[in-house]
C-alpha cells in the first residue's frame, strides 16, 4: 500500500483534469484553426500570448504547471488540444521574488521544496527528473531541472525571479516562459522576445493584485473582452 500510494505521488500529472476555464486556456495555445481539423470545442489558435486570471486558489498555478510539465515531458493526454511540441523543450520560469517562485511553481513542478524526499512528488513525474542544480537566491530554490522527454531527448526548465532585473531576462533562445504572477512590462517584454526565433509562447496565470495594469489593459484591447 505504501508503495502504491509513492507512485500515485508521483504521477500527478496523469491525473490532471482541467475544468472548462482551464481547458480553453490550454487549447487557444494549440494548432488547430476553427473549421480546419479542428476538435469538438476547440476556440482556435494558435495564440503565443495567454493569460489566465482568477482569483486566490482558483487552481491557476496547477494549470499553468501542468501545461509547462506536458511539454517538458512530452506526456500529452489523448484528449489534449493545446500547443504539442514533438521534442525537447526549453523553458523559463518566473515569479515576482525567488521565495515566491519556490513555493509557487517549484513546489508544484518538482514537490514540497522543504523536504527533499518528496522531490518528483510534482507534477514532474519523479522517475523523468534526471537532473537539477540548487540556486542561491533562497533556501531550497532550484536554479533548473532537467527532465526526460518522451522523444528520448531531454528538457530543461530555469526558475527565475523578476526582481533580478530585466538583463538577467536576456541572452537565451527558448520555446516557451510561464509567468506565474503578473510581470513587470519589460521583463515580459524580455520573456516574450526570448521565444521569437521559435515561434514559441508564454502564458501568464495571476490574480490581478495591480488592477487594470498596462498588461491586462492590452490582452482586453486584442481579444475584445475578457473571456
Amino acid at each position: 500500500m505504501q508503495e502504491l500510494q509513492r507512485r500515485k505521488e508521483r504521477a500527478k500529472l496523469l491525473e490532471y483534469k482541467p475544468y472548462p476555464k482551464q481547458r480553453r486556456f490550454h487549447e487557444v495555445g494549440g494548432a488547430h484553426e476553427v473549421g480546419v481539423d479542428c476538435p469538438p470545442g476547440c476556440h482556435g489558435g494558435p495564440h503565443r500570448e495567454r493569460m489566465l486570471m482568477g482569483a486566490n486558489q482558483s487552481g491557476k498555478t496547477w494549470c499553468g504547471g501542468a501545461e509547462a510539465a506536458f511539454h517538458l515531458t512530452g506526456l500529452y493526454p489523448d484528449d489534449w488540444t493545446g500547443r504539442r511540441f514533438v521534442g525537447s523543450t526549453r523553458g523559463w520560469i518566473g515569479c515576482d521574488t525567488f521565495p515566491n517562485v519556490r513555493d509557487g511553481a517549484q513546489r508544484v513542478l518538482i514537490g514540497e521544496p522543504k523536504l527533499e524526499s518528496a522531490w518528483g512528488s510534482g507534477l514532474i513525474p519523479g522517475h523523468l527528473i534526471v537532473g537539477s542544480a540548487r540556486a542561491t537566491g533562497a533556501p531550497d530554490l532550484l536554479d533548473y531541472v532537467l527532465v526526460r522527454h518522451a522523444s528520448g531527448g531531454v528538457s530543461s526548465a530555469a526558475f527565475k525571479s523578476y526582481d533580478q532585473g530585466r538583463k538577467r531576462w536576456q541572452g537565451e533562445t527558448l520555446d516557451w516562459v510561464w509567468f506565474d504572477e503578473e510581470p513587470p512590462e519589460e521583463i515580459y517584454t524580455e520573456g516574450l522576445t526570448r521565444t521569437n526565433a521559435t515561434g514559441g509562447m508564454v502564458w501568464l496565470t495571476f490574480t490581478p493584485l495591480q488592477g487594470m495594469s498596462r498588461e491586462v489593459n492590452q490582452f482586453i484591447a486584442d481579444t475584445g473582452g475578457l473571456r
